[in-house]
């Protein structure tokens, strides 16, 4: 898989942590930076991140700030993105199999390295069950995302 991944200043060091696990796992990355632990704007690195997904230049994107909160907010603002901010390995199996999410947002705050590269593992590995139930619900949300891009 082609992943994009992107950090501000507070989820940086585990980027750099996660890029090499990443590659290992035998998945192509994209690093958007940032390239420092210097204060910067979460959004200017979950943009391209997201931007790469939705438009089909990576598979999925991993995004990481200090909570993972602001990422996931950012993130989903672009029309096409389901991320879900996980700190644990059942939330990262689930919203793979449940919500087929295409963008996991961490933080470096509150997990550490050893669990997000579990995180990563199990969500890189997970399939979308493309269950009725979940791709219905899932079709409600882009429903939601369509009104509301009406809207602009």
């Amino acid at each position: 898989m082609k992943i994009s991944i992107g950090a501000d200043h507070g989820g940086y060091r585990l980027k750099e942590i996660l890029v090499p696990f990443i590659e290992s796992l035998g998945h192509e990355v994209t690093d958007v930076g940032c390239s420092c632990d210097q204060s910067v704007d979460y959004p200017d690195y979950a943009l391209p991140v997201c931007e790469a997904v939705a438009n089909g230049q990576a598979d999925r994107g991993i995004l990481i700030c200090g909570t993972g909160i602001g990422m996931s907010i950012a993130a989903n603002k672009v029309r096409g993105i389901r991320c879900a901010l996980v700190h644990d390995m059942f939330s990262a199996q689930a919203t793979r199999d449940h919500n087929d999410t295409n963008v996991l947002a961490m933080g470096e705050r509150v997990v550490g390295p050893g669990v997000a590269q579990e995180i990563i593992r199990i969500w890189l590995e997970t399939p979308f069950s493309n269950g009725e139930r979940h791709v219905g619900r899932i079709s409600k949300v882009k429903e939601i995302e369509a009104k509301y891009a009406a809207q602009v």
